[in-house]
C-alpha cells in the first residue's frame, strides 16, 4: 500500500515476510503507484540491497562467510555460531572463490549432490544447505535461487545404535588405551553412566557436583525437563575423579570452573566450556571397530539397559530427563523383550508330558467344547 506523509508518498509493502517502509521520492500519486510496483519487482528480484549488501555478496565465498561469523556474535548464542562454524566448513571447501552473487540454484544442486555422493545424511546436507541460505540472505541474493533449491526429504526416525555386553566393553577398553583420548573416555563413561548428552556434560562445573553425597546436578539441556539432579554410580564417580585430577593438574578446579574446560594450543581456559571431542570420539570409535557409533547413542545405551533391568517409564524419566513418547514405546518394547527372555528360560517342557487319558476327562472335553 501507499499513504501520504507531508507532501510525500511512501510505500509500505511487505515481501517474503520482510516488511518494507520507504519513500518513493514523489508528490504525485499516479505516479507513487507506478513506483511502488516497479520497487516490489526489484526486491522479489533481490535488488533491495543497500552498498554494503552489495559489496558483501561481491566477496568471495571462503571471505564473505569468515565475514557473517564476525557479525554474528550479538545476535545469535555461541553455540549457533559454532554450529554455523562447522557447517561452513565443506560449504567453503566446494565454493572457495566463487563471488556470492553469482551462486545459482544449478550450484547449490551440484553442492548437495557432491555431499550424497560423499555419504552425507540427508538431514546433514540440509543443515548446511540452511546455513547457506542465512548467507546468502545476508548478501540479498536469496531470493534469486530460492525458487531452484529443494531440500532432501528426511527419512524416517532410526532408533539409536545399542551395544551388547561385549561391544560395550570393547569401546570402553579402546577408549582408555591413549591418553590422547582420556577426555573423551571420561566423557563417555559418565553418559553412559548416567544418560546425559553432549552438552549437559560440556557445561557441567564443579559447583554442579559433589562426590562426598555422589550426585549430579545438570542445569543446561536440550529442554528444561533435561534439568535434573543424578545419582552417581561407581563408574561415574570414578570418571569425575579423573578429570578433577586432570583440572588440579592445570590450575583448575574451582567452583566455577568448567568439568570439560576449553583446551587450545596445550592451553585451558577453565572458564569456557569445552566445545567438542569430536575428532577424538571417531578415531577411538573406528579403532574399537564401530565406526559410525555416535556419542549421543551412549545416552540411548544408558536408556536401554535401564529398560531391560526392569526400570519404570518414571523412572526412566526422572533420570533421563525429556524422553519422547516414540522412544519411549520404544523402551517400553525392550522392557518386555527382556520378560519374554526371562521366561523363556523357565521353560522345561512340562506340556510334552503324555497326558492319561480316561472316561471322565473325554466327557468333560465334549461338555466344554
Amino acid at each position: 500500500m501507499i499513504y501520504k506523509r507531508g507532501q510525500q508518498w511512501h510505500m509500505d509493502v511487505t515481501v517474503l515476510g520482510v516488511r518494507y517502509r520507504e519513500s518513493l521520492g514523489t508528490t504525485d500519486r499516479r505516479e507513487a503507484l507506478g513506483m511502488e510496483k516497479k520497487r516490489v519487482a526489484e526486491i522479489q528480484q533481490g535488488k533491495a540491497a543497500t552498498t554494503a549488501d552489495r559489496e558483501f555478496a561481491r566477496m568471495p565465498f571462503s571471505e564473505a562467510a569468515e565475514a557473517f561469523l564476525k557479525e554474528r556474535p550479538g545476535h545469535v548464542s555461541e553455540r549457533s555460531i559454532q554450529f554455523e562454524k562447522e557447517r561452513l566448513k565443506p560449504l567453503k571447501e566446494f565454493f572457495g572463490t566463487k563471488p556470492i552473487q553469482k551462486i545459482r540454484g544449478d550450484d547449490i544442486r551440484g553442492y548437495q549432490c557432491a555431499r550424497r555422493e560423499a555419504g552425507l545424511s540427508n538431514k546433514t546436507i540440509n543443515m548446511e544447505v540452511g546455513v547457506l541460505r542465512l548467507l546468502l540472505k545476508r548478501a540479498k541474493t536469496w531470493t534469486l535461487v530460492a525458487d531452484d533449491v529443494k531440500l532432501f526429504p528426511k527419512h524416517p526416525r532410526i532408533v539409536a545404535k545399542v551395544l551388547t555386553r561385549e561391544q560395550k566393553a570393547q569401546l570402553f577398553r579402546v577408549a582408555s588405551s591413549r591418553p590422547e583420548w582420556m577426555v573423551a573416555y571420561c566423557a563417555a563413561v559418565l553418559a553412559v553412566s548416567t544418560t546425559c548428552r553432549s552438552v549437559e556434560l560440556k557445561n557441567l562445573r564443579w559447583t554442579d557436583v559433589d562426590i562426598f553425597s555422589q550426585t549430579m546436578r545438570v542445569r543446561r539441556s536440550k529442554t528444561e525437563a533435561g534439568h535434573r539432579t543424578i545419582p552417581l554410580n561407581r563408574d561415574a564417580t570414578l570418571a569425575l575423579a579423573k578429570l578433577r585430577e586432570r583440572a588440579e593438574a592445570f590450575g583448575g578446579g574451582a567452583l566455577e570452573h568448567c568439568v570439560f574446560p576449553a583446551c587450545e594450543n596445550n592451553h585451558v581456559d577453565p572458564c569456557t566450556p569445552q566445545k567438542s571431542w569430536r575428532s577424538a570420539w571417531r578415531h577411538l570409535t573406528k579403532a574399537a571397530g564401530f565406526p559410525g557409533f555416535r556419542f549421543h547413542d551412549l545416552r540411548h545405551q544408558a536408556i536401554t539397559e535401564m529398560a531391560e533391568a526392569g526400570a519404570s517409564d518414571a523412572t526412566i524419566m526422572a533420570v533421563a530427563g525429556h524422553v519422547d513418547q516414540a522412544m519411549m514405546e520404544h523402551y517400553s518394547h525392550v522392557r518386555m523383550a527382556a520378560k519374554r527372555d526371562v521366561l523363556q528360560k523357565l521353560e522345561s517342557g512340562l506340556m510334552e508330558i503324555p497326558m492319561a487319558e480316561d472316561v471322565t476327562t473325554k466327557k468333560a472335553w465334549m461338555v466344554a467344547k
